[in-house]
Parts: structure tokens; C-alpha cells; sequence
């Protein structure tokens, strides 16, 4: 009976209902929009690598390491030697070693020269393994194997000749055209910046880099090299064991021959996460300031809107209500306003998000999912109807007031 006398008093004043409902549903879905794709990002950032146990590379800070190793963002303040790889790859511990060697580009994009270990053992999101979606990994010097994003942003295909150059920006002065790489395969998206990536075999970045004689002899009998590198950027480990983690971390901090430094991907992790939660905590405030303003209109509205009542409260006290019945008609009606619009504002982010999701993927490299329910948007959802209840309070006392004042006429 109060739900449907709360309706029907709300469509006769469709107008400025209308109005408060827009209000409140575009707060509520910005609310809901940053506090999703907070978790999203999140989820993205740590689904970038795993069944990683160390990354060991030049001393110059665990996030520094984390970013350029993992992120491909910023660059590596020195290097290592290529023996200490040879060293790590030879301790009883460790199962397999990723070696990396950053410092190039090809319009725009990272070039990481690796081996086939990489495409074997690094892994993302669930311990989910590299696939190429088009043809082979390395099988000779000059081999290329392009991340999605890459192939499909560039147009490039199987066969197509690249030419790579010093530095990360998107224009050098300083290329290698004498050396150009064959692209011989594409891995299939993945989400992270693998995506984002052009993989070229550690002897090609040695190659590469020689004196045009010897480039030259290289490039008519392109083998395997005989010299390795002389430096790496950083180093990836799998262990045989976990429980190895601290005791090699020890160890390869300690290393006499070189200066090494080992990090856990999970604990460097948690620090970046630690340094942004800043930021989120400012994003989360805002948009709650913006839910709280809009209820703030619709009090205004409903404080307004009481003295145009003034015949529907007599006519309801006339039929029998009590002032506290007529109270509760305004709460109805607030609660009535605020559930619709979390009912729309949630389904739009979900027909917004499907809609979305494959032009983030492809644009951003976000891979956002579409299903936003989980115990935070309940929690939030919760505090958004007692922030409705505290909104009614005024106008509330104020039509009781109203009606009191009928009672003694």
C-alpha cells in the first residue's frame, strides 16, 4: 500500500524526479566504475607474470627492476654480466633462467632479446603459457617473434622484414638497416606487455651491434653465434623449490663476481601497490562525494516539494494516515528513487563493459571483465541506501511537521 502510494505520488511529479533519477544513476555508475576497474587493473597487473621465483638484475631499487624487467616501463639503470647468467643458470635451485636484454626499439615498441627458454617457461594469469597464433619461435639468428599487439598495430605478417633501432622512442636516428630481422612468429594476445613486445634472439642483439664486415659475414651465413653476449639486462629464475626462495635471494645478493640483485615479483608487487593507494584512495573519495551531492539534490527536491504537497497531505490525513504514515511515504519514495537507479546503474555498467570489453582489449590492453557483482559493490551498495536513509531525514521531519500541524487544524 505505502509502496504504491509512494509510486504513484513520485510519477506525478515525473519531472523533477526524472531529473534527481539521472543524477543519482550517473553518480552511482561513476562510484561503481572506478571502484571495478580499480580491482580490474589490479588483477591485470598481477596476472602479468607468474610462476616467476626471482628476478635478479643490476642493484637499482626492486620496483625500478620489477617495471622494466616484467612492465617494460623505464629503463635499466646498468647491467649484468653474461656469465653471472651462466652462473644462475647452473645453481642446482634453479630450474630454468629467462635471460633479458633490453635497450632497443622498433617504432615504439620494446625489443627484448631472449632465448626459447622464454617462450617455454614465462608465464601469466593462471600459469598460462606463451602460443603463437602464427607461425614458429627462434630457429635461426635473425628470427623475430612479435607480440599481438604489435602485429596487428603494425600490420605485419609472417615473412615481413623489420628493422630495429637504439632506443625506445618512437622516431631514432640510429638504426640498424643493414641488419633487418625476419618475422617468423606471433604470439596469440595475452593481455600484458608481451602483447606489447618485439622478441629477438639474444645472438641477433649481439649481431647486430658488430662492425659492418663482420655483420655482413653474418648475415650471408647466419648461424648461431660462437660469442655470447657480453651483458643482460636481467635474468628471470624458476626454482626447483619454493622453499629455495630466501636462501638463493641470499645468495645471489652476496655474489662476489658481480653486482646482483634478486627480487620476489610478489613482494615488489605489493610496494608499487602500496605507493598507488594514494591515488585510489583520491579516486574512491571523489566519486563518493559526487554520490553524496546528488543526494544532497534530492533532499533539495524533496524539501521543495513539500509545500506543493500540501493538499496530498491533507487528503491523506483526511483518509485516516498518521503523521508518522505520511513520514514514511518519504522514505519510501527515497528508498523507491535509489533503487531504481542501482538497478539501472549496475546494469549499465555490465551492457557497457560487454560492449567495451573488446575495444579495451585491442586499444588499451585491458582485458576489463564485464561481471561487476562481488562483496565490494554489495558493500558499497549497502552504504549508498543508508546514505539514502540519511537524506530523507530532513524533509521527513519537516512533512511531519506538516502533518502535525494538519492534525490541529
Amino acid at each position: 500500500m505505502l509502496i504504491s502510494l509512494a509510486k504513484d505520488s513520485l510519477i506525478s511529479r515525473k519531472k523533477t524526479v526524472l531529473l534527481t533519477l539521472v543524477s543519482l544513476t550517473v553518480s552511482m555508475v561513476v562510484l561503481f566504475g572506478v571502484q571495478h576497474l580499480q580491482w580490474q587493473l589490479k588483477e591485470s597487473f598481477n596476472r602479468t607474470n607468474s610462476g616467476t621465483d626471482l628476478i635478479v638484475g643490476a642493484p637499482s631499487g626492486p620496483l625500478n627492476l620489477l617495471l622494466y624487467t616484467v612492465f617494460r616501463l623505464g629503463q635499466p639503470t646498468n647491467s649484468i654480466k653474461y656469465q653471472s647468467f651462466i652462473a644462475l643458470e647452473n645453481k642446482p635451485e634453479v630450474k630454468w633462467a629467462i635471460p633479458l636484454a633490453l635497450g632497443d626499439s622498433h617504432r615504439g615498441y620494446r625489443v627484448l632479446g631472449t632465448n626459447n627458454t622464454y617462450f617455454e617457461h614465462y608465464g601469466y594469469g593462471e600459469q598460462q603459457k606463451l602460443e603463437l597464433v602464427a607461425g614458429k619461435v627462434f630457429n635461426n639468428i635473425f628470427d623475430v617473434v612479435l607480440g599481438a599487439e604489435v602485429a596487428a598495430r603494425l600490420d605485419y605478417k609472417i615473412g615481413d622484414k623489420i628493422i630495429v633501432a637504439h632506443g625506445i622512442g618512437n622516431t631514432s636516428f640510429s638504426k640498424h638497416k643493414h641488419a633487418p630481422l625476419k618475422v617468423t612468429g606471433i604470439l596469440q594476445p595475452t593481455g600484458t606487455p608481451v602483447d606489447k613486445t618485439v622478441h629477438v634472439t639474444l645472438d641477433a642483439i649481439t649481431a647486430i651491434h658488430l662492425p659492418p664486415t663482420l655483420l655482413f659475414k653474418k648475415l650471408a651465413a647466419p648461424k648461431p653465434l660462437s660469442m655470447p653476449p657480453r651483458e643482460l639486462s636481467a635474468v628471470m629464475l624458476g626454482l626447483e623449490s619454493k622453499m629455495a626462495v630466501f636462501k638463493l635471494q641470499r645468495q645471489i645478493n652476496n655474489y662476489q663476481a658481480d653486482r646482483l640483485m634478486a627480487i620476489l615479483p610478489g613482494v615488489a608487487m605489493s610496494q608499487l601497490w602500496q605507493i598507488t593507494d594514494g591515488v585510489e584512495s583520491a579516486l574512491m573519495l571523489i566519486a563518493a562525494l559526487v554520490v553524496v551531492s546528488s543526494f544532497c539534490g534530492l533532499t533539495t527536491m524533496l524539501l521543495a516539494s513539500i509545500n506543493e504537497r500540501q493538499g496530498e497531505i491533507a487528503v491523506l490525513r483526511v483518509l485516516g494516515a498518521r503523521p508518522w504514515q505520511v513520514t514514511a511515504l518519504i522514505f519510501a519514495e527515497v528508498l523507491l528513487i535509489t533503487a531504481l537507479a542501482l538497478a539501472i546503474s549496475i546494469s549499465g555498467l555490465v551492457v557497457a563493459l560487454t560492449l567495451f570489453k573488446p575495444w579495451l582489449a585491442s586499444e588499451f590492453g585491458l582485458f576489463i571483465s564485464s561481471n561487476i557483482l562481488s562483496n565490494n559493490l554489495l558493500l558499497t551498495a549497502a552504504g549508498i541506501v543508508i546514505t539514502a536513509i540519511i537524506a530523507a531525514i530532513i524533509p521527513a521531519f519537516s512533512i511531519y511537521r506538516k502533518a502535525l500541524h494538519q492534525q490541529l487544524s
